[in-house]
């Protein structure tokens, strides 16, 4: 078969399949029009999943009437300019679209009208392209004293095999709105309007530019618990700024979708940045949970590609290591200065769980607590006012006093009680240990409850990584090197790994085939279970792909020498002990959450607590 020339209008359609693969994707191109435009305010609309019709209106400056033709022909644009010698430099794009395809791909492939009123003008025109066949400019009516509108019609009309790969009308409608939702977070300076189908699902009002503003229209796209659970991020190195909001461990998500990322204002979609995003917050998730954040990076153009993809959704730094440790760096300070900070949500999450009894139950049987009903749960104080019923008084237990820290008043030959200044700090005065486990500590406007194993697991994790930023981890040797047995494939992986394993105070030899000697363990770790550590590291090192930097996966085997060293749930715990892990919590940054995202304690506040028994 010879070689040919395809005709134009092919070319075209081959180009628009590239520019435009859905309705969402012609919206994108449009509004990043407005935008480049200096729209103040942008107006979408769709019907159909976009499919049927699309309509963006901007108050920019317009398009003149002698250029109109010239924007829907293929690569034609106003954002490049050529040099004194009549070339363009592609790497140093300042604006948001700049191919010129946008227009020209989507009149290929539709039915597409242009209204526009330029800047100072008084007149309105209009040019209307269908399935590539332009039309003669016009007069038009227009409203507003500046801006244009743009009108898309039977989208894929001229392709229709195209068509029977487009999802529902469903799907297309919550693409459309993804794509606004992430212009809208990019420049909050700039309102939006969006309606599906008639009915308006966003709007949003122009903010204020800067960090307050950014975070309005975050809280209004992502929620306010998302608002209320952010860390301000605000980092520059090397002529490279990163800004915006990341969420506190413990408001982590099931999967990435919350995670956006843009690069001078454009969003994308980048294994980089999602990797250095992760790789931020490896100390503090478990590997199926994913933090929630929008970050944005000024860089100069000169030195990041934004031509790698016919979408523009990807880009290319010139030196991305640096990117990575600007964002892995500027996340981990802002978590380190969150202290012992958990997410308001986990609150919320306790008083949904609450269940309020309006009255003492009256069924039948013995009493009026009804057959088999029991007291527990109940208040055992002292002082409490018991029901003038005889029933009443044989539930075992409900007239005794319960179990506290400490007497709630000094008596002659008791000792005095700890004195209740610690209240006034942010996590309280131990009052009493639950079932072995939990903690319940009280504030002065409410109450806290720790978690005693996950709280010591962060801060014995805490205490590793500052022995390992220091030096070497302390080691104990034991009196007797225990051999452990493993999988052959297991024991060369530990063995492969002993270097880094001494770093963090285990030293293990090869014992044989599927054996290891251990002759040392963390002094940290006491008395540990040394034949459990060692299983438990080697089944991390065959879980973790090669993704995780060697040490990020070191962390996570820190992190599983940490849970081992830690105070187990069960074991009881005295008042000066509670007392002292809640003082080593409020020292510790990260302690408001353990090694794998949980929060370590949840606090109710005064109102709260009356808001469950009805007294607000």
């Amino acid at each position: 078969m010879p070689i040919r020339r395809l005709p134009p209008e092919t070319v075209n359609r081959i180009a628009a399949g590239e520019v435009v693969e859905r309705p969402s994707s012609a919206i994108k191109e449009l509004v990043e029009n407005a935008l480049d435009a200096g729209a103040g305010r942008i107006e979408i609309q769709a019907d159909g999943g976009g499919l049927a019709r699309i309509l963006i209106a901007d108050d920019g400056k317009g398009i003149p009437v002698d250029e109109l033709p010239l924007a829907v022909e293929r690569h034609a644009t106003s954002k490049l300019e050529p040099d004194d010698a009549g070339d363009v430099d592609l790497l140093r794009i300042n604006t948001l679209g700049f191919r010129g395809e946008a227009l020209p791909s989507i009149g290929s492939v539709a039915r597409l009208t242009i209204t526009s009123r330029a800047r100072d003008t008084a007149e309105a025109w209009a040019i209307a392209v269908e399935g590539g066949d332009q039309r003669p400019v016009a007069p038009a009516a227009f409203a507003g004293p500046n801006g244009a509108r743009v009108e898309v019609r039977d989208l894929f009309y001229a392709t229709p095999a195209r068509l029977k790969f487009m999802k529902s009308e469903r799907a297309e409608a919550m693409a459309i709105s993804e794509e606004i939702k992430r212009q809208a977070m990019a420049h909050e300076g700039v309102a939006f309007t969006l309606d599906l189908d008639g009915k308006t699902v966003l709007r949003l009002p122009a903010e204020q530019p800067g960090d307050e503003g950014r975070l309005k229209r975050l809280a209004a796209l992502l929620g306010r618990d998302f608002e209320a659970n952010a860390l301000l991020i605000d980092q520059s190195r090397d002529g490279i700024r990163l800004s915006g909001y990341a969420g506190l461990p413990t408001y982590s998500r099931g999967n990435a979708q919350h995670q956006y990322l843009f690069v001078n204002g454009r969003p994308v979609r980048d294994r980089l940045l999602q990797g250095a995003l992760r790789g931020a917050y490896a100390d503090f998730l478990a590997r199926d949970r994913h933090p929630a954040a929008a970050l944005f990076i000024d860089i100069d153009p000169l030195f990041v590609d934004v031509n790698v993809h016919p979408a523009k959704a990807e880009v290319r730094f010139r030196d991305p290591a640096m990117v990575r440790g600007l964002i892995v760096g500027a996340l981990r300070h802002a978590l380190h200065a969150a202290g012992h900070r958990a997410s308001t949500t986990v609150a919320a999450d306790v008083m949904a769980g609450f269940r309020s009894h309006s009255g003492v139950q009256t069924g039948v049987g013995n009493g009026v607590w009804g057959v088999g009903a029991s007291a527990s749960g109940y208040s055992g104080w002292d002082a409490w006012a018991a029901p003038a019923t005889a029933t009443a008084q044989i539930i075992p237990g409900l007239n005794e006093r319960s179990a506290r820290v400490e007497p709630s008043y000094p008596t002659p030959h008791t000792p005095q009680p700890t004195p209740l200044s610690d209240i006034d700090l942010p996590l309280g005065a131990a009052r009493a240990q639950l079932h072995g486990t939990y903690i319940v500590a009280q504030t002065r406007d409410g109450l806290v409850v720790v978690d005693q194993h996950a709280a010591h697991e962060r801060l014995v994790y805490e205490r590793m990584k500052a022995q390992m930023a220091g030096g070497a981890v302390t080691r104990q040797a034991l009196l007797t090197p225990e051999v452990v047995e493993l999988d052959p494939a297991e024991a060369e992986r530990v063995v492969a790994r002993s270097e880094e394993l001494a770093e963090l105070g285990l030293i293990v030899e090869p014992f044989g085939g599927g054996a290891v000697l251990v002759r040392e363990t963390p002094a940290l770790l006491g008395d540990t279970d040394v034949q459990g550590l060692v299983r438990d590291i080697a089944d991390d090192l065959a879980e973790h792909g090669a993704a995780l930097s060697l040490k990020e996966r070191m962390a996570e085997v820190c992190g599983t020498m940490a849970c081992h060293g830690s105070v187990r749930a069960g074991r009881v715990l005295s008042a000066p002990e509670m007392n002292a892990l809640l003082r080593q919590m409020e020292a510790t940054p990260h302690s408001g959450q353990c090694n794998h995202g949980r929060p370590t304690y949840v606090e109710l506040k005064l109102h709260d607590l009356e808001r469950l028994f009805g007294r607000r």
